[in-house]
């Protein structure tokens, strides 16, 4: 049978990709690269003048651009059952929009109901993912319960069905929610197994006595969801989690870091463990919108902005939390993507604590952390790719299979532009659900290729993606990002990775802003007194962001200069007139003794 030239053609167009004059950027490094890409994956990165193109192979033209990894969101609940219903972002529609966006590998989480196999639970969400993915993806596995079985399936989840992760929850009281002993006995069963503990860190049974009480008093609307779990709620989770993590020797990524004061216990604790076993997310979500919605006069508009933890009515928590991810005290940014209708929210219409929780994000995630990060002068591309990409595929063993652009990597790219703008509404946007948290916000930065293992799925707008085109990622034990740490392995940090954090490891901590501070000596030391008081602020001169072109180029008015700046970190809980002040003394040297 004779072949088909054209179709030849047609075929080594599709397998090979060269990318040429943008500009690459890894979180360790940029630089103006061409890129080639066959059967997937990565085959060059370098100067264009040492390359030969191979024949059939299409061209995209970069200039002017940035090449950056695809985005990994570690955080999406597709097609969930929760609260009486199911989240309408299913694993096709869900991944077609994390694509759309620059996202080209999610990690969904298992989440057994009470008494469920673990397993079994595991097998009924690869039934659900495999078919409908569009692009790569992992799971997590929750611990919804606790026994000697459940133990012993996480042991096989690990070694058989490539599960490094376990999420815990300290909220839903009754449904999910393990006490302090189970949550003990799940980390060092982490430990033992190689594995990353992760925690909703919420106390839930602070909040179950909230909401009788709040319900009692008739408050029944939104807003009630937040004043049922403030931010002191969240904070003394996030404490407790991360004590009990070091207790258990066991790494510790806490998920959606939603308000200052929590993201302040991360910290702390990253300090009094040397940055060791302790990792922070927060959510496109947080650094994109706050909680003062909860209070708008529409209910639905309202009950739209509803998740768990709460976006927190102080207005400056978008900043602190950003500025967190640029000095490394956090270091993901997921979306927790778990849509629900107009409908499905009216659930809970005559009493907030059945209002569905979750939000969208995960095709708008790229975007709003680019605005609010690189567009405001915070961070720097590098920073941004790390916290939007690398990190995740470090912590979860996928790194550099993903999060960097290296030959040998799978060809999960982006062709950004910085300069481009588009405005996110629920009209436009390509997720399932009928309401965008985002709405009318003016982003800069904007995907213009997606390509997905060698595949371009997105261009100019038109995207172009089959249901099952993605597999499934094992995530393997024992994450070397992890574990070397905690197990004495010390690595030296380049000078690229040094700059890839912005400059902020220099930072002045003793910088007091507006008369309230939270003093923190130097990056690695307890804080020496914690006084509640207004927001993380910035005393800064002129600055430049990162172009294509230039590591520094032109900033857009009015950003600040984070590699010129001090800032002290500080935080507003005003519960009444007086102040209340916290003193913490650090051993001598400032630093822990203890395992880490």
């Amino acid at each position: 049978m004779e072949s088909n030239p054209e179709l030849i053609e047609a075929e080594s167009a599709q397998n090979r990709l060269y990318i040429k004059r943008g500009h690459v950027v890894n979180h360790d490094g940029m630089q103006q690269a061409d890129v080639y890409i066959e059967d997937g994956t990565v085959r060059y990165v370098g100067s264009g003048a040492d390359f030969v193109v191979p024949g059939g192979c299409r061209t995209i033209d970069a200039t002017g651009k940035l090449v950056i990894p695809g985005g990994i969101d570690p955080h999406t609940h597709f097609q969930l059952e929760f609260g009486g219903t199911v989240s309408v972002d299913d694993f096709y529609k869900g991944t077609k929009a994390a694509v759309a966006g620059g996202t080209t590998t999610i990690l969904d989480f298992v989440l057994p109901k009470k008494g469920e196999s673990l397993l079994e639970a595991y097998d009924a969400w690869r039934v659900r993912a495999d078919p409908k993915v569009v692009c790569d993806y992992g799971l997590h596995v929750g611990i919804t319960w606790w026994s000697k079985s459940v133990r012993d399936e996480m042991k096989i989840l690990c070694q058989e069905r490539g599960v490094n992760s376990f999420k815990c929850f300290m909220a839903y009281k009754g449904l999910y929610q393990l006490n302090d002993s189970e949550l003990y006995e799940v980390f060092e069963t982490c430990k033992e197994l190689g594995a990353v503990a992760m925690v909703h860190a919420e106390n839930g049974d602070i909040i179950a006595k909230n909401v009788t009480k709040l319900l009692a008093d008739g408050v029944t609307g939104p807003e009630g969801h937040e004043l049922s779990r403030t931010e002191e709620v969240e904070a003394e989770a996030v404490n407790r989690a991360c004590v009990i993590a070091h207790q258990a020797q066991c790494p510790l990524y806490v998920v959606h870091v939603m308000s200052k004061s929590a993201g302040i216990e991360v910290a702390r604790a990253r300090r009094r463990y040397n940055a060791t076993g302790i990792f922070g997310e927060t959510l496109a979500a947080a650094v994109g919108t706050d909680g003062t919605h909860y209070h708008d006069q529409c209910w639905h508009h309202a009950a739209a902005h509803v998740l768990s933890p709460p976006l927190r009515p102080d207005p400056t928590t978008p900043e602190f939390l950003m500025k967190l991810l640029a000095q490394d005290d956090l270091q993901t940014t997921g979306s927790d993507n778990c849509t629900f209708n107009r409908n499905q929210k009216e659930l809970g219409l005559k009493d907030f604590s059945k209002i569905p929780n979750g939000v969208n994000g995960v095709e708008d995630r790229m975007s709003v952390v680019w605005e609010k990060g690189v567009q405001t002068g915070l961070i720097d591309p590098q920073r941004f790719v790390a916290i939007t990409s690398t990190n995740s595929a470090k912590i979860f063993n996928l790194y550099p299979r993903k999060g960097r652009i290296a030959p040998g990597s799978d060809a999960d790219l982006v062709v950004w532009d910085p300069k481009a703008v588009r405005t996110i509404s629920a009209s436009t946007h390509h997720q399932a659900c009928d309401f965008n948290i985002f709405e009318g916000m003016k982003c800069h930065g904007v995907p213009e290729f997606v390509i997905v293992r060698g595949r371009v799925c997105v261009e100019n707008d038109l995207i172009r993606v089959a249901e099952g085109q993605g597999t499934f990622l094992e995530t393997p034990v024992y994450p070397s990002f992890v574990y070397d740490a905690i197990n004495g392995v010390k690595h030296e940090e380049t000078s690229d990775e040094k700059h890839a954090r912005n400059g902020l490891q220099n930072l002045d901590f003793h910088q007091k802003s507006s008369g309230h501070d939270l003093d923190i000596p130097d990056p690695y030391a307890l804080p020496d007194k914690y006084i509640p008081g207004p927001a993380l602020s910035v005393i800064s001169g002129d600055s430049q962001i990162s172009t294509p072109h230039s590591a520094r180029g032109h900033r857009p008015d009015g950003t600040k200069n984070m590699q010129e700046s001090t800032f002290s970190i500080s935080e507003e809980l005003d519960k009444s007139e007086n102040r209340s002040c916290i003193r913490v003394r650090a051993p001598p040297g400032g630093k822990s003794s203890g395992f880490w």
